[in-house]
């Protein structure tokens, strides 16, 4: 059995409590009611920690197998989220504002399944091809469009509204461009920080966190949520 990257299991579990900590503070104001002032560094987290997980989602993929049969188990969990968002909506819970047409699940699960289509190309056509696409992405959101149907490609009809959003174009190019940094930093599939005790707190736990990323990223939510109501309910 290969032995796992570390750091990487540690970062993507450091990622993933990150996103835990952004959905709570957006369930105490946008649920609760609470008003408050962000801290510098968890606007940082709100306003990159997202292009860093997909970064290091694409570093991921290049070290694992059966990318299409993981893709497709991610991309189908994101649609189980878009599900719960719209029957929320429906039943008066919560506004457009929390819907998620094309969240990072989606993006990831697009992600895995294309990587087959361009692995073989070489490093440099990868790194620009995902360059173009996050420059794409960037020009994208300088304009809007009159077709609402185009948002997966990262243009945006007025009034789009979304609580989570990953559009292709720049966020596949970000992906793109983690696959580079896994084709080159980890092309031997081993460890950069060998001498680091791995086995110690914290790094096991946020290890452990990140290998299991995906579930706590479904769980987290109807916890944090079911909590807040609750104790919303005992000091009404």
């Amino acid at each position: 059995m290969r032995e796992r990257i570390w750091e990487l299991d540690a970062f993507r579990g450091l990622c993933i409590l990150c996103v835990v900590i952004v959905h709570t503070v957006f369930d105490l104001r946008y649920f609760v009611g609470l008003q408050f002032s962000l801290h510098p560094v968890f606007q940082f987290i709100m306003d990159y920690g997202g292009v860093l997980f997909v970064i290091l989602s694409g570093v991921c993929v290049t070290l694992g197998s059966r990318s299409v049969r993981r893709g497709l188990i991610v991309l189908a969990c994101g649609m189980a989220v878009t599900g719960v968002t719209e029957a929320m909506i429906a039943l008066g819970m919560a506004d457009r504002t929390v819907r998620i047409q094309f969240g990072v699940l989606h993006l990831l699960g697009v992600g895995m399944i294309v990587y087959p289509l361009y692995r073989r190309l070489p490093t440099w056509a990868i790194a620009a091809m995902g360059a173009a696409l996050v420059a794409l992405g960037y020009w994208f959101t300088t304009f809007l469009v009159e077709c609402p149907y185009l948002f997966v490609l990262g243009l945006r009809a007025p009034g789009f509204a979304a609580g989570d959003y990953f559009p292709l174009c720049p966020q596949l190019g970000w992906f793109m461009l983690g696959t580079v940094l896994g084709r080159t930093a980890y092309r031997n599939r081993r460890t950069l920080l060998p001498r680091v005790p791995a086995d110690r707190q914290p790094i096991r736990f946020l290890s452990a966190c990140g290998r299991h990323s995906l579930w706590i990223y479904l769980a987290h939510q109807p916890v944090v949520y079911g909590i807040l109501m609750a104790v919303k309910a005992l000091i009404a």
